[in-house]
């Protein structure tokens, strides 16, 4: 059986904890790594109040309010995804974008027992970015939000599995979740459920490895290949699924392969023309292999890696009238710190960042690595040409924002 635990509250954390341990889990970082992490399910009863990260309101305010497009949400029933032209349509003079969402066409389709699936919270609700930016840090892996809102008695979509682990938040109502085991275990992005479809329909005929009713306050985590399916009881279910999306051992391969590749390219003897007459590649094959395993061997791919994850993420938002208003009233007295989720990471002589790079002096470097430490530092401590620069980059920000 999954591993639950209950009884579990947001208080009495070691000082220092993150996310994890003070409103998922209930377990320490390493108790988590060790027993939990890509292996099995956990369930925590009554993790945490998290009405102050999502709300039933919210879901309204978002649907109704905000101007919101497609992809920013889907709509399913029975299983099926609904086309975007049954629930969007254009916001009138001034806003005549075809595609934002229709609140009367959605309302419409919730009553009859639709699924309301809000995507990438992280960038349109605050609380939910701002905790999603927190885990990420503290996990080392991307994290997207997204919010399920069903009708009561209906479910969404049949039983399938993820290609990213997931942490379930039940925020409103309650809802019934079957998971059973993997039928392909730890997929790949491109290894969908539907590429296995017969033999995740037969699992899910099978019996529960979990079937339990998720309430309020309530975390369900699932790696990344576990079936499931759910369904509202009896009243309207909201909840929020925070996809990890995990990094991998094939990943990682594929970076050295590319940068193995890359030192290929600067090889004079491998751009270099096949013989006439080659009969097939057949008496290339060995020397290129021994070229291959070579460039393997002294291949770095850490700088791919670094890349990439900078690219599956946004730093935390920058205002820029703030910004401005902290470039012009710029002091020796004025506190600053490293914009949160940047990615910031010295190379030498360079810092690069989610939102570009800047090459220093060696007589900057001592400064520049301090800031990398996340907290608030003076401007005079650092000195006041240098945070002006990494002002303007949207490096640093003031400390109160």
């Amino acid at each position: 059986m999954s591993t639950s635990r209950t009884g579990l509250q947001d208080v009495g954390a070691a000082p220092g904890a993150g996310v994890l341990e003070t409103r998922l889990t209930g377990l320490s970082a390493e108790e988590f790594a060790r027993d939990i992490w890509a292996r099995k399910p956990l369930l925590t009863r009554r993790a945490s109040d998290f009405s102050d990260l999502f709300s039933a309101a919210a879901v309204d305010e978002l649907i109704s309010c905000r101007g919101l497009r497609t992809p920013f949400l889907r709509v399913a029933k029975d299983g099926s995804t609904l086309p975007e032209s049954t629930f969007t349509s254009s916001a009138g003079v001034g806003a005549t974008i075809a595609d934002q969402l229709d609140d009367t066409a959605l309302w419409r389709a919730f009553a009859d027992g639709a699924t309301l699936v809000l995507q990438a919270l992280q960038r349109t609700w605050e609380p939910v970015g701002e905790f999603g930016a927190r885990l990420s840090a503290q996990l080392g892996h991307p994290v997207q939000a997204n919010a399920y809102v069903t009708p009561p008695q209906s479910r969404g979509f049949d039983a399938h599995y993820d290609v990213h682990d997931v942490f379930v938040l039940q925020i409103g109502g309650t809802k019934r979740w079957l998971v059973h085991e993997p039928v392909h275990p730890d997929p790949l992005r491109d290894q969908p459920w539907t590429d296995h479809r017969s033999a995740v329909a037969e699992a899910a005929r099978g019996a529960a490895h979990l079937d339990t009713v998720l309430e309020p306050g309530d975390v369900l985590y699932l790696p990344r290949g576990w079936l499931h399916a759910a369904e509202a009881q009896g009243g309207v279910s909201v909840h929020l699924t925070l996809g990890i999306h995990t990094w991998t051992r094939y990943a990682l391969a594929e970076q050295l392969a590319q940068a193995a590749l890359a030192a290929l390219r600067e090889a004079p003897g491998m751009r270099s023309t096949l013989p006439l007459g080659v009969d097939g590649p057949t008496g290339e094959i060995d020397l290129i292999r021994e070229h291959l395993v070579a460039a393997v061997t002294k291949a770095d791919p850490a700088p791919l890696f670094h890349r990439a994850r900078r690219g599956q993420g946004r730093p935390a938002p920058l205002g820029p009238l703030a910004q401005l208003a902290a470039v012009d009233g710029l002091g020796p007295d004025t506190p600053v710190r490293l914009r949160a989720a940047l990615e910031a990471r010295l190379e030498g002589l360079r810092l690069t960042t989610r939102v570009g790079w800047l090459d220093f002096s060696e007589a900057d470097l001592p400064p520049v690595s301090r800031l990398l430490d996340g907290e608030v530092h003076g401007t005079g401590e650092l000195g006041v040409a240098l945070v002006g620069r990494l002002l303007r980059a949207g490096v640093l920000v003031p400390a109160g924002e």
